[in-house]
């Protein structure tokens, strides 16, 4: 839920406005005065948008906005005074103010100001992140990791990025290994300096070689040209080898040497040249079993696995999901000129439940084809049809398509009905279900082992599913099964 700071000296004022952002769908925090305000924001930087009265005792509007531009705090400010000034008007604008309104302001129009604030300022930060992916500066505050699951990544970053030290980035198909590859670049010596990107699993086998260290005119047939290779085209940079894993053994050994040498020798050259390159690498199998079984060549791996990374799946970082769908949205319909403002809470629930097999791609790509084909302002349970498919069957599915509204005839627009919101029922569990045999409220302990079971056998016992699941450490649901007898052959299956 977005959380909006109302701040004014009035407190009947203050508590009219808090309710009309609180009903509509936002989380008010209040303050009384300017330097409070600016205390906030300066503890809570992720608050979607504040409401600012310009008229206080201690620190007036004006001086709120001066004091956010001097220290950068970028969260949108709505004005309202009961001055309607031309003059004041004009002055808040140039200060940056979102939005401007007279008190007593209609609640309706309050809402919609907030929502364009909120809506204008994720579409923001999306374009200064692809900015600075761009320029080679982006870091670990462009990056939408606030999960706990990824503080540890972040951290990892912060230290990879003192030094040129080989990095290797690990983890599944579209967890986002490209962004944590710049985030290190960006965060470092070499910020704004050439990133250069190959996927190893995408080039031929016989133009690796060339594509990674060049060629000389004549070096085989149709080399009619030299040309300049990725390690070159890097030099004073990073080159970010994505699925390293796939590279020929042939190339591995030059690669290797590369590495250690600190030179390349182009195809057809008979000197060698030297760059300086920070050389990242990415891959969604793990290196070692590779390594084990001779796919790839052991030296090699160790000299790529000096420092390793791994970047936890989407599914285990959940805590994510809200502001990626909110960024993915303002995007996409900017993109596609599409008024679509958000996203429902019936709809927001299914895509948090589902697992993400495909990561943060796979979510990016189910939020642009919902804004795409979506016809009203808000993304429901009926845009997504894949999703509920395969997260709860395709005859439900189908029930959910067949449930929506389809005019038999065409209807005018003065008769035309508003369009119904279709979400996935759910079954109910009957009240009965805490009473015992004897009529009694069944204890809680019970209802508890109970859940945890039921937990266990629906996510076929992957503890850390079970453990998202119900609400709790993984600590805490070790103990709880050893209490309630439940510990024995789980524990061990599940490690």
């Amino acid at each position: 839920m977005t959380r909006v700071l109302v701040v004014d000296d009035d407190p009947v004022q203050l508590r009219l406005t808090a309710e009309v952002a609180n009903r509509a769908g936002f989380r008010p925090l209040t303050a009384t005065g300017g330097e409070q305000a600016l205390s906030i924001l300066r503890e809570d930087k992720s608050i979607g948008a504040m409401i600012l009265d310009l008229v206080m005792p201690d620190l007036d509007g004006m001086g709120v906005m001066d004091a956010m531009r001097r220290e950068g705090l970028s969260t949108p400010v709505i004005i309202q005074t009961g001055n309607a000034s031309l003059e004041t008007v004009i002055s808040a604008m140039r200060n940056g103010a979102a939005d401007y309104f007279v008190k007593p302001v209609a609640p309706e129009r309050l809402i919609v100001s907030l929502r364009n604030a909120i809506k204008l300022d994720t579409l923001e930060t999306a374009i200064r992140s692809e900015q600075a992916r761009r320029s080679g500066t982006f870091t670990a505050a462009d990056m939408i990791a606030r999960a706990p699951a990824m503080s540890r990544v972040m951290n990892l970053c912060t230290k990879a990025a003192r030094s040129t030290i080989p990095v290797l980035i690990e983890g599944e198909t579209g967890v986002g290994k490209e962004l944590i590859a710049r985030i290190i670049q960006g965060s470092g010596d070499r910020a704004g300096r050439p990133f250069v990107t190959v996927n190893c699993g995408a080039i031929p086998a016989n133009l690796v070689e060339s594509v990674l260290f060049g060629h000389k005119k004549g070096a085989f047939t149709g080399a009619v040209s030299d040309q300049v290779g990725k390690f070159a085209e890097a030099h004073n940079g990073t080159l970010f080898l994505d699925e390293v894993g796939e590279l020929p053994h042939d190339t591995q050994v030059k690669l290797l040497r590369a590495l250690q040498e600190g030179e390349i020798e182009p195809l057809g050259s008979g000197r060698a040249e030297r760059v300086n390159v920070r050389v990242i690498s990415a891959t969604n199998r793990r290196l070692l079993n590779l390594a084990r079984t001779g796919e790839f060549r052991e030296d090699l791996y160790y000299r790529l696995n000096v420092f390793p990374i791994y970047v936890p799946p989407l599914r285990e970082r959940m805590e994510d999901v809200p502001v990626m769908v909110e960024t993915f949205i303002a995007r996409f319909a900017a993109e596609a000129n599409k008024r679509v403002l958000g996203i429902s809470p019936a709809a927001l629930e299914l895509l948090m439940a589902y697992d993400w097999p495909g990561n943060v791609r796979q979510l990016e790509n189910t939020v642009y084809r919902a804004v795409i084909l979506a016809d009203g302002a808000f993304l429901e349970t009926l845009d997504f049809p894949q999703i509920v498919a395969q997260a709860n069957g395709r005859d439900l599915a189908a029930g959910v398509m067949a449930a929506a509204p389809v005019p038999a005839a065409p209807i005018h627009i003065d008769m035309a009905p508003a369009r119904e919101r279709v979400q996935v029922e759910r079954p109910t569990t009957p009240a009965d279900r805490f009473l015992g045999p004897g009529g009694d409220v069944t204890p809680l302990s019970d209802l508890e082992r109970e859940a945890i079971a039921f937990a266990i056998e629906h996510h076929g016992g992957r503890m850390s599913r079970v453990a998202r699941a119900l609400g709790i450490g993984r600590s805490t649901l070790y103990r709880k099964l050893h209490e309630y007898g439940l510990a024995d052959g789980l524990i061990s299956d599940a490690a």
